[in-house]
């Protein structure tokens, strides 16, 4: 006879959770800063996140749009002018120069792409102006899509239970490593546990592209989409070693997508020879270079593989 297994202890159980929470926002809170803006419509806040010791600031766009004047401050009470470098509508991203001449603490971007559903993710921002509050939660969701204050849908969100309110926007999702995993961005009010945050992925991206040109240049589909299993049978059938495709949601009439004959319901496995696990990998392929570049991109459709010519266009 098998022995009966020993019960888990609560309080074990507990402390290794509130051990792997404390660790993650000692680590990362340090770099999530209260963003505090001037503008015609008044004042507003939200929060950032310092990614480089010289000053560079991650935050949304929607916290400092149509700002005159924008003061950070820090966990520790330093507070300094700081000045936008450009933003990106598509994402709600936006990058801040510190004007300091402090080394400031600085979160580590890691790397969504390995995040998996039900891992523990903490929130850490100025929600409703109380500075560096902590909510802990699990990763919900991965590659969702939510339209943007312009009607434009912000593609590659993290869906987390991790609690935001007004004010966490811009802030950090980290992994238990401390690790910034997204940078929060939207909660569904009288929703309960619906928060999205931008995948550092494309945060990192985004900021690249700030840094060096101001602004983000990009080509289109013309489709939106989100993460999804390819399912095991089809993916055997044709030889497909990926284990996830983006699964085509909207296609834009008479956009790119749509020119090519891509459906509502395809798996995009494929684009231009590289492997499509989500809306990132298609994010990180849409550059400026692709525009009017025609390229293969390869679906499955009911259980066929089709193969189809796609000339993105440019936003």
């Amino acid at each position: 006879m098998l022995d009966a297994p020993i019960p888990l202890q609560d309080p074990d159980l507990l402390d290794a959770y509130s051990t792997a929470v404390t660790q993650a926002a000692s680590r990362a809170a340090p770099a999530v800063v209260h963003v505090a803006i001037e503008g015609a419509r008044g004042r507003g806040s939200g929060s950032g996140v310092v990614v480089a010791p010289d000053g560079l600031v991650l935050t949304n766009r929607h916290v400092v749009a149509g700002a005159t004047r924008i003061e950070l401050t820090t966990t520790e009470g330093a507070r300094f002018a700081a000045r936008l470098l450009g933003d990106d509508p598509d994402t709600d991203l936006a990058l801040l120069r510190a004007e300091s001449d402090a080394a400031l603490p600085v979160a580590q971007l890691g790397d969504s792409a390995a995040l998996r559903v039900g891992q523990v993710a903490v929130a850490i921002g100025n929600p409703l102006g109380f500075s560096s509050t902590v909510t802990a939660g699990v990763v919900s969701a991965l590659g969702r899509s939510l339209a943007g204050r312009g009607g434009r849908p912000i593609e590659d969100l993290i869906q987390t239970d991790a609690a935001l309110n007004p004010g966490n926007s811009g802030g950090a999702l980290v992994d238990t490593q401390g690790r910034v995993i997204g940078i929060s961005t939207a909660m569904i009010g009288g929703a309960q546990g619906l928060c999205f945050a931008v995948a550092a992925n494309t945060a990192r991206l985004v900021l690249g592209h700030l840094v060096r040109f101001g602004r983000v240049r990009r080509a289109v589909l013309g489709l939106t989409g989100q993460r999804e299993a390819v399912p095991r049978r089809f993916a055997r059938a044709h030889g497909l070693a990926q284990a996830t495709a983006l699964l085509v949601g909207e296609v834009v009439k008479g956009g790119p997508a749509d020119r090519a004959g891509l459906e509502r319901g395809d798996l995009l496995v494929s684009i231009g020879g590289q492997v499509v696990a989500g809306v990132d990998d298609l994010l990180r392929w849409l550059t400026g270079e692709r525009v009017g570049q025609p390229a293969e991109a390869v679906v499955l459709r009911r259980g066929d593989l089709r193969r189809r010519q796609v000339v993105p266009a440019e936003r």
